[in-house]
């Protein structure tokens, strides 16, 4: 079974009887058939067909080696782009050269110049199917999936290729001589950042290309992309992983593209029993601002690595901590993006992470409307009540503050919060006092966080008793 990506989607999504024949239906003028010659492979029937190509199981006419071959639609052959673009699939993938990557054995084009494609063939299936089929995956699982695919998108970051298109539909499950075996599939609408000389780009800041479900907010407006717009769609792949389900969902793709833009990504910890460590990465990766995800796929990984653990990783130990949440909500109605709430809310949340790093306390989470601040308590009763003093003092300093800021705006509310609670904790030399907080109750915020708008600091039972 040859990979699908969501090209194909319409095909797989009616059924096999009915897709079938929808697909005949809609691919007559393409359709090649058995025993086509594409270069040195024999076409033996058609695997799939969608709005970009047709691809076909082959085999070598002398070797015998069995392959995929993708052909371009006849009416897309016609533009000079989107050949470009077909090309350009099979250059960066060539370019690329990595084992979690569909490898390209030939390219020509047919007496009738459509080009094609000649890959391996692949059996197995894509995550999405498995996702359909079986539900979510847990922690462990999604970081052996991940940890091919992460690699595989770092080397095509290091070639400057994005590949823009990155969900649970192009990562594949393949069997290789019994061996389960990651691809990441799809460079179809791969951007190369840095084109040879004399070479235009294929796409130009305006134009649109993606998943809705899985866009980052730069690609929803045709801005520039770069490495961090496939960060942003490694939070959404996450997301879809441990939860079965997409971070955003609405009727139209409109709103949920909206959605993309405007609403705070939500925590996985809400919609499965997930670590609500994992809820960290997530939105860190989902953030609107570039600048606040992870700047590589490599530190992705890492934390992920982290949290998830693996064999390399550090043991995680329990103690008891202390957490700051600083959460910016803005009233109904209200237009999040107007350029007054946006100054306020940049302002509430650059203050916020400097009293709290002055403060000496670490940020497990930052998002683009939350932060929180937290520190890991002694082991010595006394100790840990001081600190806990110390924990309230920078909230009320930081409340003050943040009361007398100059950019406040009558519909952005900020609530601030102060709980206390066991946390997941792991050795970190960057840390302050050589530990920091990186899951637990601590940061299961849904369980203390206050639901309504509140004024001064509201400091939870456990904080209030510890």
């Amino acid at each position: 079974m040859l990979p699908k990506s969501d090209d194909y989607e319409k095909t797989r999504r009616l059924g096999p009887n009915q897709g079938a024949a929808a697909s005949v239906a809609a691919v007559d003028a393409d359709a090649l058939k058995p025993g086509t010659l594409c270069g040195a492979y024999v076409l033996k029937r058609e695997l799939a067909s969608g709005g970009g190509g047709t691809v076909y199981e082959a085999s070598h006419r002398i070797l015998g080696r069995r392959a995929a071959v993708k052909v371009l639609r006849r009416q897309l052959a016609a533009s000079p782009q989107m050949v470009a673009r077909f090309v350009q699939e099979a250059r960066a993938v060539n370019m690329i050269k990595h084992p979690s990557i569909v490898d390209i054995f030939e390219f020509d084009d047919l007496p009738d110049g459509r080009p094609f494609y000649v890959m391996e063939l692949l059996d197995g299936i894509d995550l999405r199917t498995i996702l359909n089929e079986r539900g979510r995956f847990p922690p462990g699982e999604v970081l052996e999936i991940l940890e091919p695919v992460c690699s595989a998108l770092q080397a095509a970051h290091d070639l400057g290729i994005v590949h823009r298109d990155l969900k649970a539909s192009n990562i594949f499950i393949a069997n290789v001589g019994g061996a389960r075996v990651v691809k990441l599939l799809d460079f179809g609408i791969a951007k190369l950042l840095h084109p040879d000389a004399g070479e235009g780009g294929l796409t130009v800041v305006g134009t649109r290309l993606g998943t809705s479900y899985t866009m980052a907010p730069e690609q929803i407006r045709g801005d520039g992309v770069d490495a961090r717009t496939d960060i942003y769609a490694l939070g959404v792949v996450l997301y879809h992983l441990l939860t079965g389900q997409y971070p955003f969902r609405a009727e139209t793709m409109t709103d949920i593209e909206r959605q993309h833009l405007e609403a705070p990504a939500p925590r996985p910890s809400q919609a499965a029993p997930v670590p609500p460590a994992l809820d960290a990465i997530v939105l860190r990766c989902m953030e609107k601002d570039a600048a606040r995800r992870y700047q590589t796929v490599k530190a992705f990984i890492e934390a992920l690595r982290d949290v998830v653990g693996s064999k390399t990783a550090e043991p995680e130990l329990i103690a008891r901590g202390a957490a700051i949440l600083v959460e910016i909500r803005i009233a109904d109605g209200v237009d999040a993006e107007s350029d007054e709430v946006l100054d306020d809310t940049s302002a509430i949340l650059d203050a916020t992470e400097q009293s709290l790093r002055a403060a000496g306390m670490s940020l497990p989470l930052q998002t683009g409307s939350a932060i929180i601040g937290a520190r890991v308590l002694s082991d010595d009763a006394a100790l840990a009540g001081e600190q806990r003093e110390a924990t309230l003092v920078v909230a009320n300093r930081l409340a003050e503050e943040l009361a007398a800021r100059p950019t406040a705006h009558s519909d952005v509310h900020v609530n601030i919060a102060v709980h206390v609670a066991r946390a997941v904790v792991k050795a970190s030399s960057e840390a302050p006092g050589g530990k920091e907080v990186v899951g637990g109750e601590l940061l299961s915020t849904t369980d203390w966080a206050p639901t309504e708008s509140v004024e001064g600091v509201h400091l939870t039972a456990a904080a209030a008793k510890a």
